[in-house]
């Protein structure tokens, strides 16, 4: 079963309060974003595996520790998801990034993907899907469906800001994901809307209404 991981850090939630104000620009919101996906990549990549290598310090020779296993992958699911790229390359700049386009159909207001790029070797690496909201799960399974058909077999999930029910709808749909959190909020409204939320993640990244 999914776990789910909310990360109660000082310096995760301080930012996050000045994500959530309405009164944040654009400028500062966008660093903001991408200061606290920095800090969520530490703790998500805490299990990372390591392997002893060999190195001379410039005292003597010594054991020390470098990364092994699965290569890493980072896919924002496009628009808003790309604002937190940056912050986690910052950390784990050899990762490689794909994207997953996603759109509401009119009618039966699902998800629908409209494009998808991934890097050639899809079945060796461990990916991890951004999105700074986790509303109604929709975009989420959709995004990670689409990663699946194509053979990716370790993803995880990672939002700012999730509802309930979105949470519940990724881990009935994968089990098999785990789902890494800054806050888990109260609800949706009758909108789809988290409650408290930031409003629009996309337009506030991005300075469009």
């Amino acid at each position: 079963m999914a776990k789910v991981y909310v990360f109660d850090h000082p310096l995760i939630q301080h930012k996050l309060t000045y994500i959530r104000d309405k009164n944040t620009g654009t400028k500062e919101f966008r660093e903001l974003v991408d200061e606290v996906a920095t800090l969520m990549a530490f703790e998500i990549t805490r299990d990372m595996s390591l392997e002893d290598i060999e190195i001379e310090t410039p005292v003597c020779p010594a054991k020390s520790k470098v990364l092994s296993g699965k290569k890493i992958g980072i896919v924002p699911i496009l628009r808003a998801g790309i604002g937190m790229v940056d912050g986690i390359l910052k950390l784990i700049p050899a990762a490689k990034v794909g994207h997953v386009g996603l759109y509401r159909d009119p009618e039966t207001l699902m998800p629908v993907e409209y494009y998808i790029k991934l890097p050639s070797d899809v079945e060796e690496r461990e990916f991890i899907v951004v999105d700074p909201m986790l509303a109604t799960g929709g975009s989420a399974n959709v995004a990670i469906d689409s990663l699946k058909k194509r053979g990716a077999k370790h993803i995880k999930f990672m939002c700012l800001i999730a509802a309930p029910e979105g949470v519940d709808a990724v881990k009935a749909a994968h089990p098999d994901v785990d789902i890494y959190i800054a806050a888990l909020d109260e609800k949706l409204n009758d909108h789809g809307y988290i409650v408290p939320g930031l409003g629009d993640a996309g337009d506030r990244l991005f300075g469009t209404k």
